[in-house]
């Protein structure tokens, strides 16, 4: 295995918000990484970011950037659409890749992906499912783990936005929004989502015309478990991630908000997030480090590609459900080796 240099030189891929901030994370937050060039086809919007980092060069071709001597590793958080011809590249340079979700848009494209790192031998790509670095979920799963709760029967989701970006569909509440509940429930639970139904009352008055919104998402699992999900993007208030697992012996809950609350002028509250990246600055940053500590020891851990895929199969199920009614099959090839 190649000894990965003591400083590693990263290229990210896409700067829009997330590519940006990880960027600034990396330069400002992470030990042990450097970015050394960054990629957009907007090349004004790239020059702005590299601008910031002394000795950056900027590209517009994915594959130019990681040809360079001084590219180790690649974060690609370039549009979904993307991904796959960005992962492909990253594999013929054998380089190690933390991939924003979605791993890929589709299932089929994401099977492309598995095979193509199978070929290698060995894992390249972590998933930027992020929610496993957030100390409160990690906490939650620990706690699973030890089995003083007894066996999972449900899980609870709530995942609220302030208001949908311009464009939305309906569609993209689950592939962009519950894409993240999907791999929460086969972590903290350990089980494979096997079925799906999505029901939706009457749109709120938020949601922009043609959305539906809110939604009611529910899982089941081959671990025998129920899992729902409560996405509403257009809440109005906040940005809200929240998870109750219901066990045989007690529940655990995370998400309520509450590190701080204020008594003053005869109201009590506090404070709540309005956004992902403020929600979960810290999860972000444990993230990044943890991808570039084990890129430095030349491997691969976190969300895998199978953990991608087998999520892209359950959107593409979930979309479904959505669109035709009725209750939709998970269905998922055998997990490879690699990926055990």
């Amino acid at each position: 295995m190649t000894q990965r240099p003591r400083t590693l030189g990263v290229a990210v891929i896409g700067t829009g918000r997330m590519g940006a901030d990880h960027v600034r994370r990396i330069q400002e937050v992470t030990s042990g990484a450097r970015v050394t060039a960054v990629v957009d086809v907007d090349a004004e919007r790239a020059k702005s970011v590299a601008a910031r980092v002394d000795g950056c060069t900027v590209h517009t071709d994915p594959a130019a950037a990681m040809a360079s001597a001084d590219v180790d590793a690649v974060i690609v958080a370039s549009p979904g659409p993307a991904h796959e011809a960005a992962l492909l590249a990253a594999f013929e340079h054998d380089l190690p890749v933390l991939c924003e979700k979605p791993l890929t848009p589709d299932a089929a494209s994401a099977l492309r992906v598995l095979e193509a790192e199978q070929k290698l031998g060995r894992r390249r790509v972590q998933v930027g499912f992020m929610r496993r670095y957030d100390a409160e979920y990690m906490k939650l799963k620990s706690l699973l783990e030890t089995g003083q709760l007894g066996r999972p029967l449900m899980l609870h989701n709530r995942h609220r936005n302030v208001a949908s970006p311009p464009g939305w569909t309906s569609e993209m509440l689950i592939n962009d929004s519950v894409t993240h509940e999907m791999d929460v429930t086969r972590w903290l639970l350990g089980h494979e989502i096997t079925a799906v139904t999505v029901l939706a009352p009457t749109p709120s008055a938020n949601a922009p015309d043609g959305i539906r919104d809110p939604q009611f998402v529910v899982f089941e699992t081959d671990g025998g478990a129920i899992v729902d999900v409560e996405i509403y993007v257009n809440c109005g208030f906040g940005y809200q991630v929240q998870a109750e697992v219901v066990c045989e012996r007690g529940t655990a809950r995370v998400g309520d908000g509450h590190a701080m609350v204020t008594n003053a002028a005869g109201r009590w509250g506090g404070i709540i997030a309005q956004d992902y990246i403020e929600r979960f600055a810290d999860a972000y940053d444990r993230e990044v480090q943890a991808w570039v500590d084990a890129t430095r020891r030349d491997e691969v851990t976190g969300p895998s590609a199978w953990d991608g895929y087998a999520v892209a199969a359950v959107c593409e199920a979930a979309v479904r459900a959505l669109e035709e009614g009725g209750r939709m099959r998970v269905e998922l090839v055998d997990r490879p080796a690699l990926y055990a």
